[in-house]
């Protein structure tokens, strides 16, 4: 609906983003909650020492991985508000969907940083995430469909173009935790792989950066 300022019509999204930047702070600070300093007593030696701290990498890993990928959805959530103009009540609980399963990341992190060489240890980081991708992209297609809570004018492609790039990661999550029956580090190398796709600039990107700065 267009209100007689010319303005889109729903609630804002101010408090929204606002709130969502607060979970996101606070879920990447507990990440590092699981690291602790090796407890070495009278043993405390450079070599005890040194050797404890080798046997960190998996938390280490579990830790780095956790936090690059909450801030790979931070910035997805970042740039998809660029495109949302509006709100409703059903967006609201959809946003806050997604937030749960963000906020739950932590806990298979430290699990899998715990038991990594355990398969099934590694299986619920996965579905993890493939949960928040997908609750991601229900939010995006909710917002979107019939230009519901964006501008009336975003192109079909646009619309696609971030659809496809959100659906990316559960597909190879979801390849990634079915490998895990076969190899762990296979799983683990999945897992490490897909922020890099994220983290490269895309087409959409480029067309955020076309929208804020339009010739």
């Amino acid at each position: 609906m267009i209100s007689k300022s010319g303005a889109l019509g729903g609630l804002t999204t101010h408090r929204i983003e606002a709130f969502s930047d607060g979970v996101f702070a606070i879920v990447m600070t507990l990440l590092v909650f699981e690291l602790r300093v090796p407890a070495l007593g009278d043993r405390a030696s450079d070599l005890a020492l040194l050797d404890a701290l080798m046997h960190m990498w998996p938390k280490l890993l579990s830790f780095a991985l956790g936090f690059v990928i909450v801030g790979i959805f931070w910035v997805a959530h970042h740039n998809l508000f660029h495109l949302i103009k509006r709100s409703d009540r059903v967006f609201l609980w959809l946003n806050n969907l997604f937030l749960m399963c963000v906020a739950f990341v932590p806990f298979p992190t430290a699990l899998m940083g715990e038991y990594v060489r355990i398969p099934i240890a590694v299986v619920p980081y996965g579905l993890t995430l493939i949960a928040a991708g997908l609750t991601l992209e229900i939010l995006w297609r909710y917002a979107t469909h019939r230009r519901r809570l964006v501008d009336p004018e975003l192109e079909a492609e646009v619309v696609s173009l971030v659809g496809r790039r959100i659906l990316v990661a559960p597909v190879v999550y979801a390849l990634a935790v079915a490998a895990s029956i076969v190899s762990v580090k296979i799983t683990l190398a999945a897992y490490a792989l897909v922020p890099i796709y994220y983290i490269l600039p895309g087409r959409v990107d480029r067309h955020l950066a076309s929208r804020a700065h339009p010739r």
